[in-house]
């Protein structure tokens, strides 16, 4: 994967396999302290001591699709080469977290892609996960802007109108790169 935001797609598929009926994603730029983190939070079924161990060797998965599992290796990896690091907390039957953190302005920092179609993409296609996305910059100034949509107040505005409806996903998109365009305008010297 080239893109954080890819692995934040794909952490957050295996937090929805994992039987994840609550899920945050949060996405941190910290310009003044030169650090971007990127966290998934779930409630799933979590992991023992062994398995989390062995979630981070490339050549085992719990899939039965594939034999290897890249994901959480490559992006262990890429922090690493980029002065940062990744850190998984899980526990069996009270879900999981993981969270990657890069020196912000690495030289071989992946870029961090395309995070508002991540949400996106991750809101429509699993509509019964209760999701909380939230991004935040921090300037070098120091001031500090948060975009976070939970979407419990979509689902009770819309009732049993579906997210793919066409009118509601241009509205859902429209929200979301809105609130990431003005996050952007705060990283800006």
């Amino acid at each position: 994967m080239r893109e954080i935001a890819l692995h934040l797609l794909d952490i957050a598929e295996n937090s929805v396999a994992a039987g994840s009926r609550n899920i945050h994603i949060d996405v941190i730029e910290d310009l003044r302290n030169d650090l971007l983190k990127v966290s998934v939070t779930d409630d799933g079924r979590g992991m023992d001591a062994e398995t989390a161990k062995r979630v981070l060797d490339p050549f085992y998965t719990t899939r039965t699709t594939r034999k290897v599992g890249l994901g959480i290796p490559l992006l262990k990896l890429a922090t690493e080469q980029s002065e940062g690091g990744l850190s998984l907390e899980t526990e069996p039957g009270k879900g999981t977290r993981i969270e990657a953190y890069f020196r912000h302005s690495h030289i071989d920092r992946m870029p961090l892609g395309d995070v508002g179609t991540t949400f996106l993409t991750l809101l429509v296609s699993y509509p019964h996960i209760h999701w909380v996305f939230k991004y935040q910059t921090t300037a070098n100034n120091g001031s500090t802007k948060t975009f976070e949509l939970d979407d419990e107040e979509i689902k009770a505005v819309l009732g049993d109108t579906p997210f793919t409806e066409p009118d509601v996903l241009k509205i859902l998109r429209g929200m979301i790169e809105e609130g990431i365009a003005n996050l952007t305008l705060q990283t800006e010297f």
